[in-house]
């Protein structure tokens, strides 16, 4: 289910914060953020995150494309490691 229109987009205070601070200086590093259910607003294109991935945090930089999109979507948690391989049997003869 998604959020109340009424209510609009979540977008975490502390982040939108950050960002309006690294506008002011024009500084260009990364964000270190957990707030993974975020959404992308406007105002982030353009910047550098580092969203945290459960273990380590993993560079996204954001562009217009991602807008409305949540920061988690760019950080995988899992890592797929392929699906079941097929291995040939062989019957021994006797």
């Amino acid at each position: 289910m998604s959020r109340s229109t009424k209510k609009g987009p979540y977008i975490d205070p502390k982040l939108m914060k950050k960002i309006m601070k690294q506008k002011d200086s024009g500084d260009k590093a990364a964000i270190k953020t957990w707030a993974r259910e975020s959404v992308v607003a406007p105002e982030f294109v353009g910047h550098t995150f580092a969203v945290h991935q459960g273990k380590n945090f993993i560079e996204v930089f954001i562009s217009e494309g991602m807008v409305g999109h949540k920061l988690g979507e760019f950080a995988p948690t899992r890592t797929f490691r392929g699906h079941g391989r097929i291995v040939k049997r062989v019957l021994a003869k006797t």
